[in-house]
């Protein structure tokens, strides 16, 4: 008889133990599939971001070039005008000098 309650504590305890080891390994499963979920949400909520942030800096490049190119436009027109200044300026040299020699020979003249 002791031999059976002993059998049959042993095996209780034994019981107890594997069913409450049972639920600490099953809560600490589901705190690891709660994280789990938790991070594939974080990884997709930065994917989203990382998605809409490569669109706008597809953008901004897009942009950048454009601004490029009419930077490279406005400085050869830039350029050009430089250019013209500088022939203007030499004309009207030109043509305060012969406006000084014209004057000077009306001053003779008189």
């Amino acid at each position: 008889m002791f031999v059976q309650w002993s059998l049959l504590t042993a095996l209780a305890m034994l019981s107890i133990y594997l069913f409450v080891k049972m639920y600490y390994f099953k809560s600490i499963t589901n705190r690891e599939k709660r994280s789990n979920d938790l991070m594939k949400l974080t990884l997709r909520e930065a994917e989203i971001l990382i998605r809409k942030y490569q669109i706008q800096l597809q953008r901004a490049l897009g942009n950048i070039d454009i601004l490029s190119e009419e930077l490279t436009k406005l400085r050869n027109e830039l350029k050009v005008l430089k250019q013209r200044n500088s022939k203007h300026r030499q004309e009207t040299d030109r043509l305060n000098a012969k406006i000084k020699a014209l004057e000077g020979r009306i001053d003779a003249l008189l």
